[in-house]
C-alpha cells in the first residue's frame, strides 16, 4: 500500500534531489587548479569557491526547512528551484571571481533548500514505509558521494570546469519527479525572522573562523568574526525562549537530538577531510588519474548503500569505528593506495549508514510541524562539522603530512561512534 505518492521509488528519487549538493565541494575542489589558471587568481582566492558554497549550502538547508515547514514543501521547492537557476547561470557568464562567488552563494542556497525538501519529504513519509525509503535514500547518496570524485573530473576535462561548478544544479531534473510527495500544505507557524538571521549569522561568523587559517584572513578581521559570533550567539540563545522561536528550547530538548547532531557532525568532520586529502594523495603521491580515483570508491558506495537497508543505532556505532580504524591505519602504514580507497570509501559507508540511522530517529521524535526544521538544523550540524574536519586536516597536513594529519582526524568518527554507542546504551 502506498500513500500520498510513496512507492517503491521515492528513496531514489528523493536522493536525485539532494544528491547533487554532495557534487558542490567535492567535485567542484577537482576543477579548483583549472579555475585558478583560467581566471589568473591565487589559490588562497579560489578556496572561497567552496568556502561560500558550505556556508551558504548550510544556511540554506536550516532557513528552507523551517520554510518547508510553514508554507510547505512546494514553496522551498520553487525556491530553491529559482536559486539555483539563477546561480548557474552567474557562474557560467561570470568574467571573474566577485561574480562567481555570487553565483556559487545562490546556487549553494538553492542546494539547501533542495536538501531540506528531500529531508523534509523523507521525514513526512508513513512511518510504516519510512525504514525502506531511508534505505533506498541512503544508497543513492552513497553513489553521489562516490562518484563525486570522476564526474567532477570528468566533467572539467571534457566539457568545462564552470559546469563541474554548477553541477548541484542537477537536482533541478529531479524536482518533477518529486512533486507528487510535495501535498502538505504547511503548518503556517511565523518563521521568526529574527531568529533564522541568529542562527545564519551565527552559523556564517563559526565557519569563517573555523576556515581562517586556510583563508588566511587579517587578525582585525578574525577578531570581528569572532565578535560578530559571540552577538549573534546571545541573540540566537535570547530568540529560542520565544514564542514560536526558529530554534525553540522544546526541540534541543527532544530525546536523542542534540547527540544525532554529535554523531553527524563526527562523521562528516571525517568524510570531509577524507574526500579532501585521498584524492589529491592518490593523484600525486601514485600517480592515479581521476577516473581511476572514482571507480576505486564505487564499491564502497555499493556497500554503503546494502548496508544502509538493513541500518540501525548497532551499525552506527560498529560503521563508524570501522571509518575511524580506517584513517588511522592510513597513517600507520605510511598511506597505501589500497589503505587510502579503504579510509574514503569507509567514509562514504559511515554517511550513507549515519544519513539514514539518524533522519529516520530525528523524524521519529517530531512533530510533523517541527520536522522540516528539525532535520535542517541537524543537517547545518553536519556542514560545519565537515568544516571542522577540512580545517584540521588542512592545518595538521603542513607541520604532519598528509598521511599523519588523516590519522589525527580519527577522532571525529570515534567521537561519533561513542556518542551512538552511549545512545545505544541508553535505549
Amino acid at each position: 500500500m502506498t500513500t500520498l505518492g510513496y512507492d517503491r521509488t521515492t528513496g531514489i528519487r528523493l536522493g536525485a534531489l539532494f544528491g547533487p549538493a554532495v557534487f558542490g565541494v567535492t567535485a567542484a575542489g577537482i576543477a579548483l587548479p583549472t579555475v585558478i589558471a583560467d581566471l589568473k587568481i591565487d589559490p588562497g582566492a579560489a578556496s572561497w569557491i567552496l568556502t561560500v558554497h558550505a556556508l551558504a549550502l548550510g544556511i540554506g538547508t536550516v532557513l528552507a526547512g523551517r520554510i518547508a515547514d510553514s508554507r510547505g514543501v512546494r514553496t522551498s521547492l520553487f525556491l530553491g528551484g529559482v536559486l539555483l537557476a539563477a546561480g548557474a547561470g552567474l557562474c557560467l557568464a561570470a568574467p571573474g571571481l566577485p561574480l562567481l562567488l555570487t553565483g556559487r552563494f545562490l546556487l549553494a542556497a538553492g542546494s539547501g533548500a533542495m536538501s531540506a525538501s528531500a529531508l523534509a519529504m523523507v521525514a513526512g513519509a508513513p512511518a510504516e514505509q519510512r525504514p525502506r525509503l531511508l534505505a533506498r535514500f541512503g544508497g543513492a547518496m552513497a553513489v553521489f558521494i562516490a562518484s563525486a570524485t570522476v564526474v567532477g573530473g570528468l566533467v572539467a576535462q571534457v566539457i568545462s570546469w564552470r559546469v563541474t561548478l554548477i553541477l548541484p544544479a542537477l537536482s533541478l531534473f529531479a524536482v518533477p519527479w518529486c512533486l507528487g510527495l510535495a501535498t502538505a500544505p504547511g503548518s503556517r507557524r511565523r518563521i521568526d525572522p529574527f531568529g533564522a538571521v541568529a542562527l545564519g549569522v551565527t552559523s556564517a561568523a563559526l565557519l569563517l573562523l573555523i576556515q581562517a587559517a586556510g583563508l588566511d584572513l587579517s587578525m582585525p578581521l578574525v577578531g570581528g568574526l569572532a565578535a560578530t559570533l559571540m552577538v549573534a550567539v546571545g541573540a540566537l540563545a535570547w530568540s529560542t525562549k520565544r514564542p514560536g522561536a526558529f530554534v525553540s528550547v522544546s526541540l534541543l530538548r527532544r530525546p536523542g537530538y542534540l547527540r544525532a547532531i554529535a554523531i553527524g557532525m563526527g562523521v562528516y568532520g571525517g568524510l570531509f577531510a577524507a574526500m579532501a586529502a585521498v584524492p589529491e594523495l592518490l593523484a600525486n603521491a601514485h600517480n592515479w588519474t581521476v577516473v581511476a580515483i572514482g571507480v576505486s570508491l564505487l564499491p564502497g558506495a555499493i556497500l554503503g548503500a546494502l548496508l544502509s537497508r538493513a541500518a540501525g543505532p548497532p551499525t552506527v556505532v560498529w560503521i563508524t569505528g570501522m571509518f575511524a580504524l580506517s584513517l588511522l591505519l592510513v597513517a600507520v602504514l605510511s598511506g597505501p593506495a589500497s589503505a587510502l580507497v579503504v579510509a574514503a570509501s569507509m567514509g562514504g559507508v559511515a554517511f550513507a549508514v549515519t544519513q539514514v540511522v539518524v533522519t529516520g530517529a530525528v523524524s521519529a521524535v517530531l512533530p510533523v510541524s517541527e520536522r522540516g526544521t528539525g532535520l535542517g538544523i541537524v543537517n547545518l550540524g553536519f556542514f560545519v562539522g565537515g568544516a571542522v574536519g577540512t580545517a584540521v586536516y588542512a592545518a595538521l597536513a603542513g607541520p604532519l603530512g598528509a598521511v599523519w594529519a588523516l590519522g589525527v582526524v580519527t577522532v571525529f568518527p570515534v567521537s561519533s561512534a561513542v556518542a551512538a554507542g552511549i545512545g545505544r546504551a541508553r535505549s
